[in-house]
């Protein structure tokens, strides 16, 4: 599946409503999402099962604020509604799949609500 734009209508349900959600905060001033855009647009195709959002902090100025972004990239990760992982900063693509299998195997119960 194809990386999705998030927004802040649409941040939340795609938390709530995915059991794992990978999240990359970027700008299209900044250098180093560009070079981080390719390596997680092709691992969002190897791992049809997880949501692979993308939120344009300067388009979604109140969601960056709300997630706490001080800088771009950054990288955050939900599991079952909970924030598991958050770094800002590139990663290249063998740390984005080793974390991809981290996520995937971390033990996170549904957040109750």
């Amino acid at each position: 599946m194809a990386t999705q734009e998030l927004t802040s209508q649409t941040f939340n349900s795609t938390v709530a409503d995915n059991e794992l959600v990978f999240v990359d905060f970027w700008a299209t001033w900044c250098g180093p999402c560009k070079a981080f855009g390719p390596i997680y647009d092709k691992a969002s195709e190897k791992n049809a099962d997880i949501v692979f959002g993308k939120v344009d902090i300067d388009q979604n100025q109140e969601l960056a604020a709300a997630a706490d972004i001080q800088a771009v990239p950054t990288l955050m990760v939900t599991k079952n509604g909970q924030v598991i992982f958050k770094q800002a900063g590139a990663l290249r693509a063998s740390d984005l799949d080793n974390l991809i299998e981290q996520a995937k195997q971390a033990d996170v119960p549904p957040a109750q609500h």
